[in-house]
């Protein structure tokens, strides 16, 4: 795999593509346009995401971290083309989805599911738990009738959830049953790459762990491979192997977890690390504290150079300039920063 000559240096190729590699992310871009007038001119565009390029292999998680509005969860629509991305390329199983159209795409998106962050808002509460969960084994042909509410008592069971519950309401659920839901309907259909986007954000504490601990005894048992968005940094280290620090669309830095946690080497991740709590009073006394000033920029007006120099304590005059380029700074430690 070769990097396009036209392409601006940050969104060279993570790395060559790996056997295993289920996913493949190739400078993808998601621009929204900005339109204003009676005649609805574009004016401008939200750059949400802004040319990222990354793979996931097949069998792992790989955890997608940020601040919100970073274009996190954007990057995982764009994936799975809920949203046609503006530019770049999304190789998943060695086919091109963004050359996909109809049917030919409609059939892909068996093998590619998402879990939605709010699972208030991401079931339909006029359908009861059978009608949500087996609306997709129908829209696919692949059960109907009889078959298909026996298909999804067998999906309550592995998520956790009294088969016994298929005729109930959304309100009648908690928060974490509903995301349990939510979890079965995306494993209807037999997939095998998931979008977890932010699936425990809107949860109890005591509810996150249990809906964390299912995701993974799932992917042990039907050999799943997750792309997890979240910004809780202490949940992301548990559950990924690994993870791809964000901002304002673009990647800062990718590796394997505990070379992440370990040896952060972005400004950036330093600074996201530094505001996760440490339950050793002692170790936190002495550790320092990174604070970050200001606000993110917009994405319809992101700042020239690096897109953290407005930010950046360590800034320089190269960094209000110049991109820089994501390379490896070690064997599977991707990076974008001058100071590295």
């Amino acid at each position: 795999m070769t990097a396009d000559p036209q392409a601006p240096p940050r969104s060279a190729p993570a790395a060559a593509e790996p056997a295993s590699a289920l996913l493949r992310v190739e400078n993808l871009k998601m621009h929204f346009p900005i339109r204003r007038g009676v005649l609805q001119r574009q004016v401008g565009a939200v750059k949400a995401v802004d040319g990222v390029s990354f793979e996931v292999r097949k069998g792992e998680t790989l955890g997608l971290v940020g601040e919100s509005g970073c274009g996190k969860s954007t990057t995982g629509r764009a994936i799975l083309q809920l949203y046609r991305p503006t530019a770049g390329r999304v190789f998943f199983e060695g086919e091109d989805l963004t050359a996909l159209r109809g049917e030919d795409l409609r059939r892909k998106r068996r093998r590619m599911q998402m879990i939605f962050q709010d699972p208030y808002a991401s079931l339909n509460p006029r359908q009861t738990v059978a009608e949500i969960v087996g609306e997709p084994l129908e829209v696919h042909g692949i059960a109907s009738g009889k078959e298909r509410d026996d298909q999804v008592q067998n999906l309550l069971r592995i998520v956790g959830l009294n088969p016994q519950y298929s005729k109930r309401f959304p309100h009648e659920f908690s928060g974490g049953q509903r995301q349990r839901i939510g979890i079965a309907r995306a494993l209807a259909l037999s997939p095998s790459f998931i979008v977890c986007d932010e699936p425990i954000s809107a949860l109890d504490v005591s509810i996150q762990a249990q809906v964390v601990n299912l995701l993974e005894d799932l992917q042990k048992e039907l050999g799943l491979t997750y792309l997890f968005i979240a910004h809780d940094l202490s949940m992301v280290r548990h559950i990924s192997d690994r993870v791809a620090v964000m901002y304002l669309g673009h990647l800062m830095e990718m590796t394997e977890r505990n070379e992440l946690y370990h040896n952060p080497l972005h400004p950036y991740t330093q600074a996201l690390l530094s505001a996760v709590p440490v339950p050793d009073p002692y170790v936190e006394e002495r550790r320092q504290r990174i604070i970050l000033t200001g606000d993110p920029p917009s994405p319809a007006n992101p700042p020239k150079g690096c897109p953290f120099n407005t930010r950046c304590p360590l800034a320089i005059d190269i960094c209000r300039e110049q991109d820089p380029e994501w390379r490896a700074a070690s064997p599977g430690h991707y990076v974008a920063c001058h100071l590295v």
